[in-house]
């Protein structure tokens, strides 16, 4: 039996940008990607804690140590410059595997969106 199971956690970043007039996605830091185990072009789910809303996209690379949390086309309806989102992906795989399986999550700072080293 396979179940999914949470893969990888941004929690807590503030979006810096918002471009409705993109073709769809959320940009994200390479470096936030990295640290998240997070590839380009992989389905996320982003929960705005602001205001509630929940909503799936897929992943660009954004330019390393910048910041960059931007919402893409419809998304961008979704979050105003300065709210708080978590991002979340999921991975399918076996139940015993499952219960082994450690995500990879992280707790960058909301005020630069970016891991304390």
């Amino acid at each position: 039996m396979q179940i999914e199971i949470l893969k990888s956690k941004i929690h807590r970043v503030t979006v810096t940008e918002a471009n409705l007039n993109y073709i769809g996605s959320i940009t994200i830091d390479e470096a936030l990607m990295d640290a998240a185990n997070l590839i380009e072009f992989e389905k996320v789910s982003v929960v705005n804690i602001n205001n509630g809303e929940r909503f799936e996209t897929y992943v660009i690379k954004g330019e390393r140590d910048s910041g960059v949390i931007c919402l893409n086309g419809p998304a961008a309806r979704k979050a105003v410059v300065g709210d708080i989102v978590v991002i979340m992906s999921y991975a399918s795989m076996e139940f015993e595997e499952a219960k082994k399986f450690k995500p990879s999550i992280i707790f960058p700072g909301t005020s630069t969106n970016k891991i304390s080293k």
